[in-house]
């Protein structure tokens, strides 16, 4: 097979871009031998030179675009993040007709539909697959390999540093400061880690990932997003004790009882009370899991490393590879799925959300406080299915846990005031949704 050889610029060369560097270099005659490619990394830029580690005889400096401008780059690598000089670049190269392989989910989420659009103008491409779920394949089961799906649901863990938190609270009993210095300690929360367990880099990804499932253009301000950082402890163990696991979940789905088409898509990100024997219970640590939910495969599960060098950095490689191959730009021309040719969602309104959901309110001990409680919820017609309450008691106060069946959004949060107003009741209510997994479609057989 004869070889070709494909000049790539690197912006950025940190933990993402150094695993790519490696690859090309540690796999070069594997991905020769399969693809008949050779990747040449004609470009380093980054911010110090001095401060890269292990660059070998690749050509290190900080002049990007004298690295784009080089007629004999074919492909720019994008992994610099964020919205300001990486959105410039990028522009930049695709201005000059070279694709973009890039992992920024946060440029992608706030700059997707422009960026997408300039590519086409200039006939080139951006490939994204490392911006959701570092080494999962997921976007390219959503543009191919489901293409000929009508999606329903997708549900998700896209979040590695949560659920290694999450997952020390539960097993270790760790209250949130706790598991979040252990995460840090091992490097898998930044020193500021307010992206993540806010729920934003969640939510930016699933503006990605619900874009390319319901054709659809989805931004950030459309999703409901709440984080980890307030989770109190004691929810996690009376949750375990109903039988649930709590995780952040990425959830978007279409209205239920709607059909597909226009009807509105519900899109929020927080904390979820997740069934003990629902597969997603079980991913742990910085693992990821995505379920999709389409009309003919039913329900699929997409599990991996969510994050770290050499997962993320596969992903890399993978676009490099495609983009190099021309199946890229072939559809990224012709799908029409993406930011820049889709309509804006059709949103649910989250008051208007239909859930589950696990309360917890801390009640004076003595006769007729749960009555009350249940006589306002019934006024907003949220029906109870299940009490839980301890015998301990803390300032004459004792814990009762409630769930209740179906309920809307709305109705409910007006109970939890009402409720949270009570002179019986120490405020405020913990709140948390319950998922019931998507059914998968009856025309499955």
């Amino acid at each position: 097979m004869a070889e070709r050889t494909i000049g790539i610029t690197l912006l950025g060369c940190g933990v993402v871009g150094s695993g790519v560097a490696r690859i090309l270099a540690e796999q070069r005659d594997l991905i020769a031998r399969r693809t008949g490619l050779v990747f040449d990394v004609r470009h380093v830029v980054v911010r110090d030179p001095a401060k890269v580690r292990g660059a070998g005889k690749l050509h290190v400096h900080t002049d990007a675009n004298a690295a784009i401008n080089d007629p004999q780059v074919h492909v720019v690598v994008e992994l610099i993040g964020g919205t300001g000089a990486a959105a410039d670049l990028v522009r930049k190269a695709l201005a000059l007709g070279k694709p973009v392989v890039t992992a920024n989910k946060s440029l992608l989420a706030a700059q997707g539909r422009e960026l997408f659009a300039l590519a086409k103008k200039h006939n080139s491409a951006i490939s994204f697959e490392a911006s959701c779920g570092g080494g999962i394949p997921i976007i390219q089961a959503l543009t191919h390999g489901l293409i000929a799906n009508e999606i329903s649901a997708l549900v998700g863990i896209v979040n590695g540093t949560c659920n290694v938190i999450l997952t020390r609270m539960t097993v270790n009993g760790w209250t949130y400061k706790e598991a979040l210095a252990e995460a840090q300690r091992l490097g898998y929360a930044e020193a500021d880690p307010t992206m993540d367990v806010s729920g934003r880099d969640t939510a930016q990804k699933l503006a990605i990932l619900a874009s390319l499932a319901f054709d659809a253009t989805v931004s950030e301000s459309d999703i409901h997003i709440e984080g980890i950082d307030t989770l109190d402890p004691l929810d996690i163990r009376f949750a375990k004790e109903l039988g649930y696991v709590i995780k952040l979940l990425a959830i978007a789905e279409r209205a239920q009882g709607s059909a597909a088409g226009g009807a509105p898509i519900s899109l929020r990100v927080h904390p979820t009370l997740v069934h003990k024997q629902d597969v997603l219970a079980d991913v742990s640590g910085s693992f990821n899991a995505i379920s999709v939910y389409g009309h003919a495969l039913g329900h699929c599960l997409f599990y991996g490393r969510g994050a770290g060098q050499m997962p993320t950095a596969s992903a890399v490689v993978s676009d490099l590879i495609q983009t190099a191959l021309g199946t890229a730009a072939l559809a990224f021309k012709q799908l029409q799925i993406f930011a820049d040719g889709t309509p804006p969602a059709n949103i649910l309104p989250f008051e208007d959300l239909q859930s589950r959901y696990y309360l917890r309110v801390l009640a004076k001990d003595q006769p007729g406080v749960m009555a009350r409680v249940a006589a306002v919820l019934g006024k907003y017609e949220v029906s109870i299915s299940a009490i839980l309450q301890h015998e301990s008691a803390e300032n004459n106060h004792v814990p009762i846990v409630i769930t209740t069946h179906l309920a809307k959004e709305g109705a409910l949060q007006r109970a939890i005031r009402e409720i949270n107003s009570l002179p019986v009741i120490q405020p405020p209510a913990a709140c948390l949704r319950i998922i019931d997994q998507p059914k998968e479609s009856s025309a499955i057989q």
